[in-house]
């Protein structure tokens, strides 16, 4: 296999796949010349290993992640000038005769083009043989091979930045795990009327270089496979804050369906007061099992815990969240809330949405309120909960004391 992952035993399962041009290249330039086999090798310590191979009946002699040492084959020699990209007939070429490959396989034709690195280096070789002599084999071949080569070559060097990109991303992922790059920082959640705070929402504010938002953090450690890791550990950080919260106001914290399933939350959890607390999963990322968030989660929520389904509005996947999550919040997206007062569709779903809560059970709540007239149409809609920047700014725990003493409302709230 290849070290970066590339190859596939079945290279044509799904033309659709990254990564593919490289298996159709082989495939039509091994047509197009009548050879029996085409690959791509790459040269890792003095070896060749083939990364990519076509060659239809013949895998027991040639498949991916085989590898040869670069002396034995015509590789190098060709590299290096000892034998020609064209070869049509190999008996006519005593170099070719001389390597003892050249009768063991046995090849009697072989055209060959350097896969080079963007520096110039030799990445591997982009290769067609046949057993059989083919003299009619030319140098408008070889300049067709050549097209292809150039095709793949420059596949070959997106995909190795590609995982250059991957390993920084994991040098950045592990290095913000280590060092716990991160602050957490609370919104308050208000009952609309009368106003009171029943709420704070935990979001996470990253504080390792390059600055990125939340969303790109959280995705990139998901990619590099710590998103759970990561998630779990913002939790637990943010739960820090339930001692100095007041009997009453509960906190939220969010989770990824992933991190809902994993079956690690419990631990996470263990011996805060799951009555007081809510676990968002936000609407726009996929579900794979509803069957398996809602399983284990099941424990939880019969001790208390309320799950919500966040930014409910943003994405496609809001039904099927809410019919098959079933949550005790639903928290309406931005989207919906931002200017409510003076769009009729808006109204019309937030409507819908109140509707929905009141004949569920489930408790509703605005996100993104940023004006009075916003505030003042979602009250009339039946919106009993809201949070926003008109109400209140993610800050730190410290600087809400007054908030959670209940000594001071936001003026949108405050009464005449």
């Amino acid at each position: 296999m290849s070290r970066y992952g590339w190859g596939r035993p079945d290279p044509f399962a799904d033309d659709d796949e990254e990564g593919d041009i490289i298996w159709r290249a082989l495939r039509t330039v091994r047509e197009h010349l009548g050879m029996d086999v085409a690959y791509l090798s790459e040269f890792v310590d003095d070896r060749a290993v083939f990364q990519y191979v076509d060659a239809p009946g013949l895998e027991h002699l040639i498949k991916v992640g085989d590898s040869h040492a670069l002396e034995d084959i015509y590789c190098r020699h060709i590299l290096e000038g000892r034998l020609p990209e064209l070869i049509p007939d190999t008996s006519r070429e005593p170099a070719a005769m001389a390597l003892p490959i050249t009768s063991a396989v046995p090849i009697g034709a072989h055209m060959s083009i350097p896969v080079r690195l963007a520096n110039g280096g030799a990445y591997g070789m982009f290769c067609c043989l046949s057993a059989r002599p083919n003299p009619s084999l030319n140098r408008r071949d070889l300049e067709t091979m050549r097209i292809f080569a150039d095709l793949v070559t420059r596949q070959v060097r997106r995909d190795l930045d590609g995982h250059q990109r991957m390993l920084e991303r994991q040098d950045r992922i592990r290095s913000t795990l280590s060092e716990e790059s991160f602050e957490i920082v609370y919104q308050p959640i208000w009952r609309l009327d009368p106003p009171s705070l029943v709420g704070l929402e935990a979001l996470c504010r990253f504080t390792g270089t390059p600055y990125r938002s939340p969303d790109i953090w959280f995705g990139e450690a998901a990619k590099t496979g710590h998103g759970v890791d990561l998630e779990l550990m913002v939790i637990a950080r943010a739960l820090q804050a339930f001692p100095r919260l007041p009997d009453g106001i509960h906190l939220s914290i969010n989770a990824s369906p992933e991190t809902a399933a994993s079956g690690r939350l419990p631990e996470v959890l263990a011996g805060q007061p799951l009555d007081r607390l809510v676990v968002e999963i936000t609407e726009d990322a996929p579900v794979a099992d509803y069957a398996g968030v809602v399983a284990a989660m099941a424990p939880l929520r019969e001790a208390g815990l309320r799950l919500a389904v966040d930014d409910t509005g943003s994405g496609h996947a809001g039904l099927r969240h809410l019919l098959n999550l079933a949550p005790e919040v639903i928290k309406l997206d931005m989207s919906l809330t931002r200017h409510v007062d003076a769009d009729l569709a808006r109204r019309a779903l937030v409507s819908a949405l109140v509707y929905f809560a009141r004949e569920t059970g489930a408790a509703l709540v605005a996100e993104g309120i940023e004006s009075a007239a916003e505030l003042a149409e979602l009250a009339s809609l039946g919106v009993a909960l809201g949070q926003g920047f008109l109400l209140g700014v993610p800050t730190l725990l410290g600087d809400l004391e007054e908030v959670l003493a209940g000594r001071t409302l936001p003026r949108a709230l405050r009464r005449a």
